[in-house]
């Protein structure tokens, strides 16, 4: 396989990390900056810097790889900062139709996410203003979209008067700016589509609902493709953090010539109609388009398939499912009735016997994994009919973290000459890697010393180099542990965690690296 450039969103493992560990399972040569070029959350990449690396590093590049918003923005927290003119937009984009001018058999496979509307109050990742307006601006969003979709009862439309009132105008000015300044570099990616200079685009929607700026935005896009005929090759659906992983399997199908056949079972009768948290259209339907993005399809039935795609679903949509940080207890009754957990573990059990790649996406909870499933499967020994596994933030970034890898790992079970050792192990890993993070660190972990934090009055924003020092030594003490009493028997070489790092000096993502002892 020739060697594939990779330009992430930002420098975050999820977006930096994954894609390196996938292509070492798939043997793919990727070549990406090093995190130092990336950018720190707030502060942008230097787009200069990235231009340059990325005109000299695709003149020899069979494909790309590539976020535009890292490409244009110098991030995603960027891209939610930014003041730059459209023209200095369209200078930035315009540089892939260089890339292409000066390798025309280069493959452009290209992401550029609809920005997104959260709905709390907070600026960590967003303008200062958030901190106090935000519920504010995704409320307004989302009555401003229903609005003109179907009209709004009283209730809302003295909300709606409210609002405008509320919020002040500069504040919304420059919101709405921002917002029609990004949308029209997805209006310019869909023009690149159509030209064939961008080979495949995918649009995420980040965070998204029903009604909003988002569903705005998406609809506009949705249209323009339609019209340009160009559906087959411009994606848009939930999605943000996994994309590199998803084009990353892509690309692996197309060199390989291999189109997975999959096939999806859910723990729930609801599973597949349900909407989960921060999404805006049912389970069944993301999976559809989170298959088709990595060069898979649906498969009718497990007797041919290549992966089996158990997905542990919400039996419950949005408002009522559950997060990773909430007991048993606490979920909604629809988790008790609706959901068959023993019987979800024996299809598990039964699909590994016939010797079927198995794969599970944990998203019946959002940021984190499934703890009562995963203390069953650990109990009776499931953890090891696991072939990949993830259960991490938003459904659709687990989904599109277990499909890249169930992808990629299921063309070399089915052909054992053609995978060696060191991919076997380096397979593993990464499914030790994900059940770490997603049930160890972020269900159980990250919990516990939250709650701490929490209980001290050791919840601020900027935390002290000491501090942050504290946090990570029990983190990786944690971690250790949890790695020890729940996965070291399914190793088939014995592993250990270190280099335990904080890369946003937060707890909520963590960095490590599993090592062969």
């Amino acid at each position: 396989m020739g060697k594939i450039v990779y330009l992430p969103l930002d420098e975050r493992p999820c977006n930096e990390k994954y894609p390196r560990l996938l292509a070492e399972i798939g043997g793919l040569t990727l070549i990406s900056p090093s995190a130092a070029l990336l950018g720190d959350k707030k502060k942008p990449a230097d787009v200069h810097v990235i231009a340059d690396w990325l005109l000299t590093e695709t003149r020899d590049a069979n494909a790309l790889i590539v976020s535009v918003d890292m490409l244009v923005y110098g991030g995603i927290v960027p891209s939610r900062l930014h003041y730059l003119a459209e023209k200095e937009c369209a200078e930035r984009i315009n540089l892939l139709r260089q890339c292409k001018a000066d390798h025309p058999q280069l493959r452009i496979y290209a992401f550029n996410l609809i920005m997104r509307t959260p709905a709390y109050n907070s600026s960590e990742e967003e303008p200062d203003y958030y901190l106090i307006h935000g519920a504010d601006l995704h409320r307004y969003g989302w009555l401003l979209d229903k609005n003109t979709s179907e009209g709004l009862d009283s209730s809302e439309q003295t909300q709606w008067d409210e609002l405008q009132e509320n919020i002040p105008s500069n504040i919304l000015l420059d919101f709405i700016q921002r917002r029609e300044r990004n949308a029209s570099v997805n209006e310019m990616a869909v023009e690149l589509a159509r030209e064939g200079i961008i080979d495949q685009l995918i649009i995420p929607l980040d965070d998204n609902a029903r009604y909003g700026f988002t569903s705005i935005e998406q609809r506009k896009l949705l249209f323009a493709v339609e019209a340009e005929r160009l559906m087959d090759r411009v994606l848009i659906y939930p999605g943000a953090d996994e994309i590199g992983c998803t084009l990353l399997a892509r690309v692996f199908c197309e060199e390989k010539n291999y189109v997975p056949e999959v096939f999806v079972r859910y723990s729930s009768t609801q599973g597949p109609f349900i909407i989960p948290r921060y999404e805006d259209r049912s389970l069944n339907e993301s999976i559809k388009s989170h298959l088709t993005a990595a060069g898979a399809f649906m498969s009718d039935s497990s007797a041919e398939a290549d992966v089996v795609l158990m997905v542990n679903s919400p039996p419950v949509n949005q408002s009522d499912a559950a997060e990773a940080n909430q007991t048993y207890a606490e979920r909604h009754r629809s988790y008790f009735s609706e959901v068959h957990l023993p019987e979800f573990s024996q299809a598990i059990h039964t699909y590994a016997r016939k010797g079927k790649f198995v794969a599970l996406a944990d998203v019946a909870t959002s940021n984190g994994a499934d703890e009562s499933l995963m203390q069953l499967l650990f109990g009776n020994g499931g953890l090891s009919c696991l072939s990949a596994y993830a259960g991490w933030n938003t459904s659709g970034n687990t989904l599109g973290t277990v499909i890249a890898h169930a992808v990629i790992a299921s063309y070399y079970a089915s052909r054992p000459l053609e995978y060696s050792t060191v991919q076997i192990r380096k397979s593993e890993k990464f499914l030790l890697y994900r059940l770490l993070e997603d049930w160890g660190y972020q269900s159980n972990v990250r919990t516990g010393i939250n709650l701490e934090l929490q209980e001290t009055g050791h919840i601020i924003k900027e935390r002290s180099s000491s501090q942050i020092s504290e946090i990570t030594f029990q983190i990786s003490e944690r971690l250790k542990a949890f790695f020890d009493t729940y996965l070291a028997s399914t190793a088939t070489v014995p592993t250990h965690v270190n280099s335990v790092r904080l890369p946003w000096k937060r707890t909520f993502e963590v960095n490590f690296d599993l090592t062969d002892l």
